[in-house]
């Protein structure tokens, strides 16, 4: 065993929180395709974390460019409550608490980008095997990506004022706020709304809503209690529970 291995090892020991299967990978095709294996095998806690992705994705399969260096993490929740849509926002509000982000402007854009004003540095992918089961996948851009990479704004850790980078800590810190999310997800997702409009990117201002049946454009309110977006429009506040937001005048 490495010694990166070991140390993330007693970190979550030490939290109490330690899985039965915990993997440290330099490349792998995708974190939650190794956790799907697992789980297929009867495994109830895993950690696979690897440095680089060769065909990481995010939501609606779309590509999730995985440069080497940055954090490509997945585990598997078993939950309480039938899993929906308020466990992505859980997990980002829990992300932004880490130790050590305090301090750093972060904000959350629905529903599953890790956001700044600077643009995205991160992202959650949330797959369910079942009703009470999920995969959850977090990618976090430690170091920025090179600009002809990029088809959106796109931002870093480092670059919003992170040094002195320890990933073990990180992983840890991350392995651990998802357990946490967890536990708000199971008991209620208690004013939801309040702390995500707290941290809402785009929040008042002019936003374009993709969703199944055309584009809805409108002011951003927020969420409601139940995870849906709520955008006004002259027709009136309107709520969706699927879809995709953009700040109307930037291709974000």
């Amino acid at each position: 065993m490495d010694v990166e291995t070991r140390q993330l090892q007693k970190i979550l020991n030490d939290a109490k929180q330690l899985p039965e299967v915990l993997i440290l990978k330099p490349i792998t095709t995708s974190t939650n395709d190794d956790v799907r294996e697992l789980a297929l095998k009867g495994m109830h806690s895993v950690l696979v974390c690897s440095t680089q992705q060769t065909q990481g994705r995010g939501q609606r399969q779309r590509q999730w460019l995985s440069p080497e260096g940055n954090i490509y993490l997945s585990t598997l929740l078993n939950t309480q409550t039938p899993i929906d849509g308020r466990l992505a926002l859980e997990i980002a509000l829990n992300i932004l608490q880490m130790p050590s982000l305090k301090g750093l402007d972060l904000q959350v854009k629905w529903p599953n980008d890790l956001y700044s004003t600077q643009g995205k540095w991160g992202g959650i992918l949330v797959e369910p095997l079942s009703p009470h089961q999920v995969i959850v996948g977090v990618g976090i851009n430690l170091a920025p990506i090179a600009k002809e990479q990029l088809d959106q704004h796109a931002s870093s850790l480092a670059e919003l004022g992170l040094t002195n980078i320890m990933r073990i800590e990180l992983i840890a810190e991350l392995y651990l706020a998802i357990q946490q999310a967890r536990e708000w997800f199971d008991h209620g997702c208690y004013h939801l709304a309040a702390r995500f409009n707290h941290n809402a990117a785009f929040i008042q201002q002019a936003v374009e809503f993709e969703h199944h049946s055309g584009l809805c454009c409108g002011i951003f309110l927020g969420i409601q209690d139940d995870g849906a977006v709520c955008i006004e429009t002259h027709a009136g506040i309107q709520q969706f529970y699927q879809g995709r937001l953009r700040r109307l005048d930037a291709a974000l």
